[in-house]
């Protein structure tokens, strides 16, 4: 019955992550008390995560193969891990301890049963995914690649970060930061 219901959660958290993600958008900048120093320090977070996300996505080819170059390397959620210090930054950035709150429980509640579906997925569609996932951690990336010597490094691949459509971090950031700076400068304090 446990693994039942944990089945059905990680298809719901899948099908509800983005839309959840715009509503906890709204509650965001409702929450938000930025200030440039907090906006600059959240860029501390916010940049690293946009660029180890686009790194990813030229890596990734979806249902294809199993992505183990690039960050795939070092970490097998490179995406997801992005994504985590994205919004790191932008709880930084917005001064609230309630936005960093419902961070943690929608990464927990909504991604962390998402990670171990798409492993899930992975372990059946690829046989190398075991190896794989026994040199290299979930999340947080080790300092050495986890790559075997014998493979050869897949590289960077535009069409592939076009085709993944992942300037929308980059566009959805901006926006963000755009309305960070607004209320600060429209509502200072």
């Amino acid at each position: 019955m446990a693994e039942w219901s944990s089945l059905e959660w990680s298809k719901t958290a899948r099908r509800i992550r983005v839309p959840l993600g715009f509503v906890f958008a709204v509650l965001y900048f409702w929450l938000a008390r930025p200030t440039w120093k907090f906006i600059a320090l959240g860029a501390i977070g916010i940049v690293p995560g946009l660029l180890i996300r686009a790194l990813a996505s030229g890596h990734v080819r979806k249902n294809e193969a199993l992505a183990t170059s690039g960050p795939y390397a070092y970490t097998r959620n490179p995406l997801y891990l992005g994504s985590l210090l994205i919004g790191i930054g932008f709880a930084v950035a917005a001064r609230s301890w309630w936005v960093g709150v419902a961070l943690m429980v929608m990464f927990f509640a909504i991604y962390v049963p998402v990670i171990r579906d798409e492993e899930a997925f992975l372990r059946r569609r690829f046989p190398e995914f075991e190896e794989y996932a026994r040199r290299v951690p979930r999340m947080f990336p080790r300092l050495a690649t986890g790559s075997q010597k014998d493979e050869a490094p897949a590289g960077f691949s535009v069409d592939l970060y076009w085709k993944h459509r992942e300037y929308n971090a980059l566009l959805g950031a901006l926006a963000m930061t755009a309305a960070l700076i607004l209320k600060l400068t429209l509502f200072p304090g």
